[in-house]
């Protein structure tokens, strides 16, 4: 019943994605994260103890989170046909395929219409960079860099763990991930308190990054780009980026398409570093975001194939 209900999930987040009005339990993990901080900011005064209260943190948050969901699915179970429900909707709110698909979209649409300024702002609301000096190539980086990269932590993540623990784990997961986009950063305010989330979050996705190698590959496969590049540069470049598993998904983007992503960005003020990923086969396109969304789709129909097939034999 758990796999029905990550089909059903995942065709209702297809269909529907995240409308702006749905309250979205991300926003409530959201509240969450901000709330416990705040009390553990009024009594840790020190590096050491903001990064104990950065493993409380997070352990008060994946905690509940999978508490909830878990309550939520069993109270469920006691209705017919109440367990597929409330674990397909639950289930269906970790995936974010349509989401970042409709968000690249935005940003195409606006560049097409050569209003740079206009793109900036829309890439802004998608991305931890500073956009203000953006130009046109450099938005259509970060935008399919953004995608790419959300294709683990959107899709092939939350998918990986509702095949292992449906909506209770793919929700804990969505917790770790929501942690690390809110406090994982090594700025002087959460170096400290957000070192357990940033770490946690590089372990939850260790396994995802690396099995997007080859289902981002048959993707490309699939679509006729170069699949042999593919996971030729992402197994290369592993290792260009300051995480150790965004070169993964970026890597083989960038080997399908023949563009080079990377390099230097602007983090809240900071110049931050980062070495190229792919080789500059040709320059970067507008029409690159829509070949990367299309090997995000083909990545998430090709996830379920796979992850079903495993499951059934395991």
């Amino acid at each position: 019943m758990n796999i029905v209900s990550i089909y059903i999930g995942y065709i209702i987040d297809l269909i529907i994605g995240d409308p702006y009005s749905f309250p979205h339990p991300v926003r409530y993990i959201g509240k969450l994260i901000k709330v416990t901080e705040n009390k553990i900011r009024n009594i840790a005064k020190t590096d050491k103890g903001l990064k104990i209260g950065g493993f409380i943190l997070w352990a008060i948050t994946v905690g509940l989170t999978y508490l909830v969901t878990y309550m939520i699915v069993k109270l469920f179970s006691f209705i017919p046909g109440g367990y597929i429900i409330a674990n397909s909707i639950l289930i269906y709110t970790t995936l974010a395929t349509k989401c970042l698909k409709d968000e690249a979209v935005k940003i195409y649409n606006v560049l097409k219409t050569g209003d740079i300024e206009k793109s900036r702002i829309q890439l802004s609301y998608i991305v931890g960079r500073d956009t203000t000096h953006l130009d046109e190539g450099e938005i259509i980086r970060a935008t399919v860099e953004t995608v790419a990269e959300n294709t683990v932590d959107g899709i092939i993540a939350p998918m990986f763990y509702a095949f292992i623990g449906g909506a209770p784990l793919a929700m804990a997961y969505k917790a770790i991930n929501t942690l690390d986009s809110t406090v994982g950063y090594k700025n002087e305010k959460y170096k400290e308190l957000g070192f357990a989330s940033a770490k946690i979050d590089d372990i939850a996705n260790y396994i995802p990054a690396r099995i997007a190698v080859l289902l981002m590959a048959i993707g490309s496969l699939v679509l006729g780009y170069d699949y042999k590049k593919a996971s030729q540069i992402a197994v290369r470049d592993r290792k260009n980026h300051k995480s150790p598993n965004c070169a993964y998904p970026e890597g083989a983007v960038a080997g399908a398409l023949g563009v080079q992503l990377g390099g230097t960005n602007i983090y809240f003020g900071q110049a931050v570093y980062k070495p190229t990923i792919g080789d500059k086969v040709r320059e970067i396109e507008i029409e690159d975001i829509v070949k990367t969304n299309k090997i995000m789709y083909a990545t998430s129909l090709t996830s379920m194939v796979i992850f079903t097939a495993l499951f059934i034999l395991i």
